[in-house]
């Protein structure tokens, strides 16, 4: 998939600036996945795949991500996921996005380019992909969501 195939429908494009992601990145001395800059500044705010999937720009991934750890913390289930994202470490991700249905996109700082999906209805982890737009399309595609 090529950002350029990307449609965002949903409520009036809200775009990141580079200096926004930039800014979040070094508050969380994160590096973000690759695509993430792209989709942000070239799309914005918006739900993908007819009204499915969002990705959140740095200002949400910024006020959400306290709350959504301590919930990760509380709510923890996805046990049969432990070998591929262990509770641990799925503790330290950042959320970049979700579906309409409470599915998760995260990653994790260290490996920066290996998304994974927290579903709402399973106790299994994906692996979502190497970048960005390969983690939309496969929530979009996979069938598994």
């Amino acid at each position: 998939m090529k950002i350029a195939d990307v449609q965002v429908v949903g409520k009036p494009v809200v775009l990141a600036t580079p200096a926004e992601v930039d800014a979040l990145a070094s508050r969380l001395w994160i590096t973000f996945p690759d695509g993430y800059r792209e989709f942000v500044t070239r799309l914005g705010e918006g739900v993908l795949g007819g009204s499915f999937v969002r990705i959140y720009p740095p200002w949400r991934i910024e006020k959400e991500l306290p709350e959504w750890r301590r919930r990760i913390n509380k709510h923890w289930f996805w046990d049969e996921g432990r070998e591929l994202l262990p509770r641990e470490r799925a503790l330290e991700c950042v959320i970049i996005g979700d579906t309409v249905n409470g599915d998760e996109l995260v990653f994790h700082p260290t490996r920066p380019n290996r998304l994974f999906i927290l579903p709402r209805d399973s106790a299994r982890v994906f692996d979502a992909g190497g970048d960005l737009l390969a983690a939309v399309e496969w929530m979009c595609i996979s069938g598994e969501l």
